[in-house]
């Protein structure tokens, strides 16, 4: 455990961080699977719907630091190339 204050400090905020965090990537990884069950269902209407809120929600990670901007960019990519690959 840390001793110093400044490393007490730092351990608070980076738990507080990595709760933050990992219940942003859960609802990422329910929006992204919600898209694909409907891409494999063959809902393309469903699946176009729930790809803008995880292209929406992807986005958002990124500006809270969550995901790089590349991983969330690469994920966005893949998921409308299923999306059209389907159609």
């Amino acid at each position: 455990m840390a001793n110093h204050a400044s490393a007490i400090k730092r351990h608070k905020q980076s738990e507080k961080r990595r709760l933050r965090n990992a219940t942003v990537k859960s609802s990422l990884k329910t929006s992204v699977k919600k898209v694909t069950e409907a891409v494999t269902a063959g809902k393309a209407d469903e699946a176009k719907t729930n790809l803008l809120k995880a292209v929406s929600e992807l986005d958002r990670a990124v500006t809270k630091g969550v995901l790089h901007r590349n991983n969330a960019s690469r994920k966005i990519s893949r998921l409308t190339k299923k999306l059209n690959e389907k159609k």
